[in-house]
């Protein structure tokens, strides 16, 4: 969703913006915050997200498929869209195969280093990929183009963490989040969605943690109340240095990046997209299911120096304390942090956005050095 609306806001920014329709599933944030950006939003039958329990949903979810390629062929065949940008997933096949009936060209942007099978099953059917990986373009095969990940503006990340503008930035965020200034700032961030591992970390190592460093700690909606109730448990003097909130978004997300010395996090590649335009370095701790993708995520990070890895079996109390020690060595956290900025194309939404408006108008594709140069621009 987050690489969508980057991508949505790069082309409503366009002096002739295009109208825009957001075709989305049943289940997820979206419902929510697509309308509050004030674009149409219609939905599928289908469920945005898929859980890796074995339910009732493992027999349903097909079924739900089949039923949204007609429902997906309706809404296109009666509002004709110039052209649809898809970022994958499950509501992406239905959705894609519409397109291709009503000869609507497609561009697809895929975040991961190793594709999904939904958009590996239906990477042909667009005309042209976006990819965050060169590995996924190779893969997906055909017209593609590395952008990079589409994120939100982070006004103010333009300096890498250890230097003296970064430190100016965080001292303005960590001030409007309500935090202490002078001590080290930990962020633990699992993405959209409660992350229990990483909850259950954070219960196990807080009151250790929260002696002599700041922890932003974004909950889930979920675990909310009872992560304000350990803060308030926590002794008077110590207990300003926790902030437990249940979801970051906006400004409020960027004070929670500029703020932080370190960030805990998974591998989406979003989560890696924004910590590394931020310049902030990074312990990362891969989603273990959906084949692997987010492990295979995170060694390009690994591999680049801006992060170190945890598996997401080992990452505990005692783990996420260990993560902490980082903080003390200021000399590491600036090599990881400049690491971070050299992966960081804060310009990858308007490079997917002129793909999108080169096809909605007919006009001759970019070449792969404009859209290149496009996606490392942090002011395009």
């Amino acid at each position: 969703m987050f690489p969508a609306l980057a991508v949505a806001r790069s082309l409503l920014a366009l002096p002739d913006a295009p109208e825009l329709l957001w075709i989305g599933g049943r289940r997820g944030l979206e419902g929510r915050v697509v309308p509050e950006q004030g674009i149409t939003f219609r939905r599928l039958i289908l469920r945005s997200l898929r859980t890796v329990d074995v339910n009732v949903h493992a027999v349903l979810d097909p079924l739900r498929l089949i039923a949204s390629v007609p429902q997906a062929l309706a809404i296109l065949a009666r509002w004709r869209p110039d052209a649809l940008f898809t970022t994958g997933g499950f509501v992406a096949v239905p959705t894609l195969l519409a397109a291709a009936l009503l000869r609507i060209p497609a561009v697809l942007w895929e975040g991961n280093a190793v594709p999904g099978r939904s958009v590996r099953a239906t990477a042909r059917l667009a005309r042209v990929k976006a990819v965050s990986v060169t590995e996924a373009g190779k893969t997906l095969g055909g017209r593609w183009y590395l952008t990079g990940t589409p994120i939100r503006a982070l006004a103010g990340a333009d300096a890498t963490a250890g230097d003296a503008t970064a430190g100016a930035d965080a001292t303005g965020a960590r001030a409007r989040l309500g935090l202490p200034v002078g001590l080290p700032c930990l962020l633990v961030f699992g993405g959209s969605q409660e992350v229990r591992r990483f909850n259950d970390a954070v219960r196990q190592a807080l009151p250790e943690l929260a002696r002599d460093i700041a922890l932003v700690h974004v909950t889930g909606r979920g675990a909310i109340r009872e992560f304000r109730d350990l803060r308030d448990a926590l002794p008077g003097e110590v207990r300003g240095h926790y902030l437990p909130v249940a979801f970051l978004d906006g400004p409020a997300m960027t004070d929670a990046l500029l703020a932080a010395d370190l960030v805990v996090g998974r591998a989406g590649s979003s989560t890696l997209a924004e910590v590394s335009a931020a310049g902030r370095p990074m312990i990362v701790v891969p989603y273990p299911h959906a084949a692997g993708h987010q492990a295979a995520n995170a060694r390009t990070a690994v591999a680049a120096g801006a992060a170190a890895l945890v598996p997401d079996e080992a990452f505990d109390g005692e783990a996420l304390l260990r993560a902490a020690e980082l903080l003390r060595d200021p000399g590491r956290l600036a090599a990881m942090g400049e690491a971070a900025r050299r992966l960081a194309r804060p310009g990858a939404a308007s490079a997917v956005a002129t793909l999108v408006r080169a096809l909605a108008r007919r006009d001759p594709l970019p070449d792969r050095e404009t859209i290149e140069r496009l996606a490392l621009d942090a002011a395009s």
